[in-house]
């Protein structure tokens, strides 16, 4: 090899690397990093403990989600209440995790319910809309659960349940990080080495991937799962938040953990009910049989339950409805011996049941005759509208087409906007093309270099200009059509990485950021001159839109 091909070699090999870094760092600019890898083989990848049981083809497959980084001691690898899509396995070193803010414990194992759907109270409480600006009026709203001053929120997912002011030590061989990224929750902790490490960083895709090809590793991470967070879990849940500690404790160690893929049937309608399932994170769909077809009856969500009804009515032997998962769902799992047992020591919680059983039988009659709601169910779970943090719809009977929300957002992101001013319609309501900032956002999945991210500033996702290489990958999977790709006028230079890349037009994928480093909020509803143009966070607003418009 001659000196300047050496060197080309070489020059490749820099920029391989530098891809890499910025790919498992976000920014590229992590200085806590000493060294990473390129893209292991399966034969590398089998070298690590972890990866042993699998085949070379499916570790081939996984590879792009998977990296070796050394990390220097002293270094945080991340923070409590910020968002990863990655899981960390400790393959030398030591990794200290620790609560560093000093909240109440008591808020560290609040979890987030809608308190909507998961509690019984007066439907008086339902919240109201102030006719002028169109916003949620907060105060009708139960009182919520309380907030560390930081604005960090805690959640039942927590990777540990740790005590306030207090840490623990993880070495080689264990895994951390995995159940805040696979359920899309904030971490619950911090993590810095305590001493140089090998850490080998694993995406979500890869680990969702390597759980469901391995019963092995499912029972890994499933008893990671009970020692750190079940006992939170269970407890924060206004189902058990009046059991002793050593109830639950005893309950965490018998009830089995579900997870589902998008789709999959969870109980089948008329056959034998022998358990009760909470949902711990996604969605549920709840369908019945109707002629020949089937209608959607309800859905659940974090926190809510399904199989009271069967297992309370003496006389009932299958399931009232057919229940399937929304998109990836994770259930606790509890048999029909251990939910009596938890009736008879705790007659409050059967009581709770009894409410929640009469509201659902209610609920799933009035939605079965009214096909009118049953379909805005599934119009509000095909479309997204229970995953939205944040969704900007449109009053079509008020809206004159001025498009001042359009230039006001062009005017904030320098002449380009960030959102189209089309989408489904749904009576008198227009759910446009704005990112609805995801409580489980999928267009951060596979992202080759992590130019789309959480901000950690609220629920925003944005995208990196400097990182963004126009894949397509974010755009491609988004379900609502919310990415788009600009062109830059640029074309990528001859020694640019991947080699597909070199020499043609260089895209961008962008969408909207809720304008979060403005100092203002979203510019399309603050300069809409009609008012028409609105915000909302959950199926429960979006509903009362249109009743207020009827």
């Amino acid at each position: 090899m001659s000196a300047d091909e050496s060197a080309g070699t070489s020059q490749i090999r820099i920029q391989r690397l530098e891809q890499y870094k910025d790919r498992w760092t976000s920014y590229g600019a992590n200085t806590g990093i000493l060294e990473i890898s390129e893209r292991l083989s399966a034969s590398e990848l089998k070298k690590f403990e972890i990866f042993e049981s699998y085949d070379d083809k499916f570790l081939e497959r996984i590879s792009p989600d998977v990296s070796v980084a050394k990390w220097k001691k002293d270094a945080i690898l991340f923070e409590e209440g910020t968002y990863l899509n990655l899981a960390f396995f400790v393959a030398g070193g030591a990794v200290k995790v620790y609560i560093r803010k000093q909240q109440e414990q008591s808020v560290l194992s609040q979890p987030r319910f809608d308190a909507l759907r998961t509690m019984i109270f007066e439907k008086t409480l339902i919240p109201e809309i102030e006719p002028k600006t169109r916003q949620i009026k907060k105060g009708a709203l139960p009182p919520p659960a309380p907030k560390p001053a930081s604005g960090i929120t805690f959640l039942s997912s927590m990777d540990f349940n740790l005590p306030n002011a207090s840490a623990q030590t993880l070495g080689a061989g264990e895994i951390f990080g995995e159940i805040g990224a696979m359920s899309g929750w904030p971490q619950s902790v911090t993590a810095r080495t305590a001493a140089e490490c090998e850490l080998v960083q694993i995406r979500v895709a890869a680990l969702r991937l390597m759980k469901q090809k391995s019963k092995a590793f499912k029972e890994r991470i499933d008893k990671i799962y009970r020692e750190r967070a079940l006992f939170s879990q269970l407890k924060g849940t206004p189902l058990f938040k009046d059991c002793d500690d050593a109830f639950i404790e005893a309950l965490a160690q018998k009830v089995e953990l579900v997870s589902c893929e998008p789709d999959e049937v969870i109980t089948q309608e008329s056959e034998s009910a022998e358990a009760l399932y909470l949902v711990r994170s996604g969605f549920v769909r709840l369908a019945q049989q109707l002629g020949k077809g089937q209608v959607i009856v309800t859905y659940l969500s974090k926190g809510m339950t399904l199989g009271e009804i069967e297992l309370l009515i003496e006389g009932m032997k299958g399931w009232r409805c057919t229940a399937s998962s929304v998109e990836f769902t994770d259930l606790v799992k509890i048999n029909r011996d251990d939910f009596h047992e938890i009736n008879k020591r705790y007659p409050g919680i059967e009581k709770q049941l009894w409410l929640a059983t009469v509201n659902r039988i209610k609920e799933t009659g009035r939605n079965k005759r009214d096909l009118k709601q049953s379909e805005f169910i599934e119009t509000a779970l095909q479309n997204g509208l229970v995953q939205g943090n944040s969704i900007l719809v449109i009053d079509l009977e008020v809206c004159t087409r001025c498009d001042e929300c359009v230039r006001a957002c062009a005017d904030t992101h320098g002449g380009l906007p960030r959102f189209v001013r089309e989408g489904e319609k749904y009576e008198n309501l227009m759910i446009t093309r704005a990112c609805y900032h995801c409580r489980d956002p999928v267009c951060l999945v596979g992202c080759p270099t992590g130019a789309i991210h959480r901000t950690n500033v609220g629920d925003v996702v944005a995208i990196d200009d400097h990182l963004c290489i126009g894949c397509q990958n974010c755009a491609n999977r988004c379900p609502y059509d919310a990415i788009t790709m600009r062109k830059t006028g640029e074309l990528w230079p001859a020694n640019a990485l991947p080699p597909i890349v070199p020499n043609t037009e260089r895209l961008l994928a962008t969408k909207c950021d809720l304008c979060y480093n403005t100092g203002h909020g979203p510019a399309c509803v603050s300069n809409c001159p009609h008012g028409c143009a609105m915000r909302v966070g959950s199926l429960d607003e979006f509903q009362q839109l249109l009743s207020k418009g009827a």
